[in-house]
């Protein structure tokens, strides 16, 4: 069975979506780069995904949700390639405004070729990615501050063995064996 924290990732990121907050500012981004970082397969694909699958349900879906669960993946894959073995703030950093950089790319992409928003026309898609600069803007920053931190935090209850007593107690609670595995 996943450790108990993938269940707590996977509810915070709920919450950042449903909670009122500055478009595309969530957790969604640091979640994705530390679900693939940190947690074994399948799980690190699991929990970014059940996270956006009941929002989007209580939200509402989207003809464009395949550019972003295309995007999560990506973002999932980068955190299983760049950050496994090293997680270092700044590598963290990197791979943050890479995952908001591409989201932002494929996603405003999509738009452009899904919607009747723009002219399917070079300068329709150059609107489309202008339009979604502040979108961008507030991923970026989420992605940053969130992803950084969750990293630092984790970084730094692992030095005090916090993660396993709370793996543990949260397990136990649950009346989930931990079995000690990822």
């Amino acid at each position: 069975m996943q450790k108990p924290t993938a269940s707590i990732l996977t509810v915070i990121t709920i919450l950042s979506r449903l909670i009122p907050h500055p478009a595309n500012f969530t957790t969604l981004g640091a979640t994705s780069l530390f679900s693939g970082s940190k947690l074994g397969r399948p799980w690190n694909y699991i929990v970014p995904f059940v996270a956006m699958v009941v929002t989007d349900l209580i939200i509402g879906l989207h003809g464009t949700m395949v550019y972003v669960y295309l995007s999560i993946a990506i973002s999932i894959w980068i955190g299983e390639k760049y950050l496994k073995t090293d997680d270092g703030s700044k590598r963290v950093a990197a791979a943050a405004i890479a995952n908001s950089t591409i989201f932002f790319v494929i996603t405003n992409f999509g738009v452009w070729a899904s919607s009747t928003l723009y002219a399917k026309t070079f300068s329709g898609l150059v609107e489309s990615y202008a339009m979604g600069l502040p979108f961008w803007r507030n991923m970026l920053l989420a992605d940053m501050l969130f992803s950084v931190g969750i990293f630092a935090l984790y970084r730094y209850a692992q030095q005090q063995t916090a993660v396993d007593r709370f793996d543990r107690k949260l397990g136990n609670i649950m009346g989930i064996n931990n079995g000690g595995g990822n």
